[in-house]
C-alpha cells in the first residue's frame, strides 16, 4: 500500500497561526530588550490589557511588585542563553487582580529574542495554598489542644498530690468520730481516683499519638530515594548535587510519612533558597553518638542570621527570605513530625553560608 504524502505546497499553506491564535496558555515572543515582539490573544484577555498597551510598556511594568526583582534576576538567566523551565511568578491585572503564571522560556541569541510559553495556575495555586492553611490550622490544633491537655493534666497533679500528702500526715488514730472518720475516707479515695484518671488520659493520649504515627524500622536510604524520584524534575532543572552516606547508621526507628517529609521539605527548601549563580548542593549522612541516632543534614544555601531567626525558626508561617513560594510551613511541619515522636532537631546557620540541621532521634 502506498501513503500519498500531502504536499502543503499544492493544498495550499498549513494555518500554523491557528496554533498560536487559538492556544488558551500564553505564547509570546520577547526581545533581550524587556519588550513584548509578538503575543497571542491570550495575554490580553487574562491581563485585559489592550495589545498596544502590551506592546508599549516593559513587560516588568505587568509582573506584580513581590516578584519584580526574582523575575528580572531570572530573566537576566535566560539572556545569558539558559532555558528556562517552570518559573512561576505573579502578574497584575489591568483590574487589580493578581494571577500565577508557570513560564517556559527558550532563549535565541543571535535573534536577541525569548520564545516564552505560560500557564495559568492561578487555580492550583489558591487550591495549594487553601490546603497548606487548612493543613497547619489542624497541626496547630491538635498541637494546642494535646499541650492544653498535658498542661491542665500537670496543673491537677499538683493539687491532687498535696491532697494525698495532707492525707497521709493525718493521724486518724485520734479521730474518734465515726462520721468525720467516714467523710475523710471517701476524701481520700475520691482523690486517688481522680489521680489515676487524670494519669490514665495522658496515657490514652500518647498512646493515641503512638497509634497515629506508627513506628517502623525504616531504611534511609530507601526514603530518601523515594523522595528524590518524587521530584526528579525539580532535582533535574535546579542541577543540585547530592551527597549521600548513611554507611554509619543505615537505617532508622521512626514513622515513614514523617520521614519522608522531612527530606522532602529540606530539600525542596535547599533548592528554593539557594544562592544565585550557585549550583546548591546538599550533604545528608547519618550517625549513632553515645546511643543516639542522629541525621545530619547541611546546604550551601542562603542561610540564616541565627541571631534574628532565634526560636522562630520553627514557628507556623514565619518567612526570612523574601521568595515567592514560601509560606513558612515546612520547618513547622519538620519540628512538629520531629518532636511528636520525642526527638529534637537543632540548627546552625549563617548568612550567605548555609545552614545545618541534625536531627536527634527518641531511642
Amino acid at each position: 500500500m502506498t501513503i500519498k504524502k500531502r504536499n502543503p505546497d499544492s493544498d495550499g499553506e498549513y494555518h500554523f497561526d491557528n496554533f498560536f491564535n487559538i492556544s488558551a496558555d500564553f505564547i509570546c515572543i520577547a526581545g533581550f530588550d524587556g519588550y513584548f515582539k509578538r503575543i497571542n490573544p491570550a495575554v490580553s484577555k487574562l491581563l485585559g490589557y489592550s495589545d498596544e498597551e502590551l506592546y508599549a510598556n516593559p513587560i516588568s511594568s505587568f509582573v506584580y511588585a513581590a516578584d519584580l526583582k526574582i523575575t528580572i534576576e531570572t530573566r537576566e538567566q535566560v539572556y545569558k542563553n539558559k532555558p528556562l523551565l517552570n518559573f512561576e511568578n505573579r502578574y497584575l491585572t489591568k483590574s487589580g487582580e493578581i494571577v500565577w503564571l508557570s513560564w517556559t522560556s527558550m532563549p535565541v541569541e543571535n535573534e536577541q529574542l525569548v520564545y516564552a510559553i505560560a500557564k495559568n495556575i492561578t487555580h492550583k495555586k489558591r487550591i495549594e495554598e487553601e490546603r497548606n492553611l487548612l493543613l497547619a490550622n489542624l497541626t496547630k490544633i491538635n498541637k494546642d489542644l494535646k499541650h492544653l491537655t498535658y498542661t491542665t493534666s500537670h496543673d491537677l497533679k499538683s493539687p491532687v498530690n498535696n491532697l494525698l500528702s495532707v492525707f497521709s500526715l493525718i493521724d486518724i488514730s485520734k479521730i474518734n468520730d465515726p462520721e468525720t472518720l467516714e467523710f475523710i475516707t471517701i476524701l481520700k479515695s475520691t482523690t486517688e481516683t481522680l489521680r489515676q484518671t487524670i494519669k490514665n488520659s495522658v496515657d490514652e493520649l500518647i498512646q493515641k499519638d503512638e497509634l497515629n504515627a506508627p513506628i517502623e524500622e525504616l531504611s534511609l536510604n530507601d526514603y530518601l530515594n523515594e523522595v528524590l524520584l518524587s521530584i526528579n524534575s525539580l532535582i533535574e532543572n535546579s542541577k543540585i548535587i547530592i551527597n549521600i552516606d548513611f554507611s554509619e547508621l543505615p537505617e532508622i526507628n521512626f514513622n515513614k510519612e514523617y520521614l519522608k517529609s522531612i527530606f522532602l521539605n529540606l530539600i525542596t527548601n535547599s533548592i528554593k533558597y539557594a544562592k544565585p549563580d550557585t549550583l546548591p548542593c546538599i550533604t545528608i549522612y547519618s550517625k549513632k553518638v553515645n546511643g543516639v541516632s542522629q541525621l545530619i543534614y547541611s546546604d550551601n544555601g542562603l542561610g540564616f542570621d541565627m541571631e534574628k531567626v532565634k526560636d522562630k525558626i520553627f514557628g507556623l508561617h514565619q518567612k526570612f527570605h523574601n521568595h515567592i513560594d514560601s509560606n513558612g510551613i515546612g520547618l513547622y511541619l519538620i519540628y512538629n513530625h520531629i518532636t511528636n515522636l520525642g526527638g529534637r532537631i537543632e540548627v546552625e546557620s549563617k548568612i550567605n553560608e548555609g545552614a545545618k540541621f541534625t536531627i536527634f532521634f527518641k531511642n
